[in-house]
């Protein structure tokens, strides 16, 4: 009997163990899913909250209401690089280059014509000498390269001032038909403007002044923008309030066209 007992009790301890096992197992299961669950509104929330930044930035308000960067609004190319000082040699370069042709031309009153000429007879002087003085010296004559216009990049820039005059003349017949008088009034306002800086100085000045100010104002904008951007906000909106009014006493009192009412039919 005493063997028999000493036989079963193992099996009981096997017996009880494997219980265990098993009510531990689903624990621990239990509480895996448990971990899980709890863990899975967490990760949820993170997920959801990560766009919101996104979504405040896209309601920020931005000058003439682009969408891009300031340098693929100027093309993100080479001339990009240029007015925003991407490369600041090359810019420098260009703006010093441009700074000494106003000068030559605009305070040395130097004409176009006379320096081409006086270019041309200094260069060809210093190579013809230096061709007859190598027979005396015994050394090789100078290598004169030969210049050739490339056609590519004179056809590219023909074509997109084409592109580009061709759009300023839709632009203004579609204002001279009478269809948008917002238009009308800002592209009169601007000439009449236009022709007052005219008056005051000449178009090469002019020309310069524009070069100067497109090597300035974008890249300052373009650092300041954060600033600029809620400034311009207001002003425009007080400029849309004041033509509001404008509208409502006087533009609203002229009578309409014939091609408004062929449109409306």
């Amino acid at each position: 009997m005493a063997e028999h007992a000493e036989n079963s009790d193992p099996k009981g301890e096997s017996l009880m163990e494997k219980i265990a096992d098993k009510f531990h197992g689903d624990d621990s299961s239990s509480s895996s899913e448990s971990d899980t669950e709890t863990k899975k509104p967490v990760v949820k929330s993170e997920v959801e909250a990560e766009p919101e930044p996104e979504t405040l930035k896209n309601k920020v308000w931005r000058l003439f209401g682009r969408e891009k960067p300031v340098h693929k609004v100027f093309g993100g190319g080479k001339p990009a690089d240029v007015f925003l000082w991407r490369n600041k040699k090359i810019s420098g370069t260009v703006l010093g280059g441009a700074t000494a042709i106003w000068v030559l031309f605009e305070l040395l009153e130097y004409h176009l014509l006379t320096l081409i000429c006086h270019i041309l007879i200094i260069t060809l002087a210093v190579l013809f000498l230096w061709s007859n003085a190598t027979t005396f010296i015994n050394k090789k004559p100078p290598h004169i390269p030969e210049v050739h216009l490339p056609e590519g990049p004179i056809l590219q820039v023909a074509s997109a001032l084409r592109i580009e005059i061709n759009r300023a003349l839709d632009l203004l017949r579609e204002i001279a038909s009478g269809r948008e008088l917002k238009k009308f009034l800002a592209v009169i306002a601007g000439l009449w403007i236009l022709s007052i800086v005219g008056s005051w100085c000449n178009f090469l000045t002019l020309f310069y002044i524009s070069f100067v100010l497109l090597h300035t104002i974008p890249v300052l904008y373009e650092k300041y923008e954060d600033k600029v951007d809620p400034l311009a906000e207001k002003a425009m909106h007080e400029i849309k309030k004041q033509y509001a009014v404008f509208d409502a006493k006087v533009l609203s009192k002229i009578p309409r066209g014939p091609l408004k009412d062929k449109k409306k039919d």
